[in-house]
């Protein structure tokens, strides 16, 4: 290992291999976005690492092992396999609650009463998780999720439920 790179040295490397790793980047995952993270994310493992090259063709050569592997890394990762584009979900509605619905009443409710409630109920986390998730003490989680009830019971009165 040598001392890290000097801002000459950075800007040598980004002028000489930037576009060299956007276009292996970009034919590996056919994304703009992701091709210009890897760019990134290679260039800032050249600089932590400042490994020393014996020649500008193993500079290279290490350049474009890094770019492919890192592209792998990220084809196999959880997160590609889990997510999709923004494009992809844009034509997809959010879903409308129906009038008179319990969770149209929740909807009702100020920002900081609704999260626990929906999040308590409808998707089941404790209120200690749901503190943990939040970063608010469980003793406020509880009084919240206290005082949102006691909000949503005449909002349901009105719409009919017991």
């Amino acid at each position: 290992m040598r001392p890290p790179l000097d801002r000459q040295e950075a800007e040598r490397l980004v002028e000489t291999y930037a576009d060299l790793i956007l276009r292996l980047s970009y034919t590996y995952l056919n994304q703009t976005q992701d091709a210009q993270d890897i760019c990134q994310t290679v260039f800032l493992k050249l600089l932590e690492r400042a490994p020393a090259f014996a020649s500008p063709a193993h500079e290279k050569a290490w350049i474009i092992r890094t770019t492919v592997n890192t592209c792998k890394d990220l084809l196999k990762s959880h997160w590609r396999k889990t997510t999709v584009a923004i494009e992809a979900a844009a034509h997809i509605p959010a879903p409308i609650p129906e009038t008179g619905s319990l969770l149209a009443a929740v909807n009702l409710l100020p920002p900081k009463y609704r999260i626990v409630i929906y999040l308590h109920y409808y998707e089941g986390y404790t209120a200690q998780e749901i503190a943990h998730l939040l970063g608010r003490p469980p003793a406020t989680v509880l009084t919240q999720l206290r005082r949102g009830r006691e909000k949503l019971k005449p909002l349901l009165e009105k719409e009919g439920y017991p």
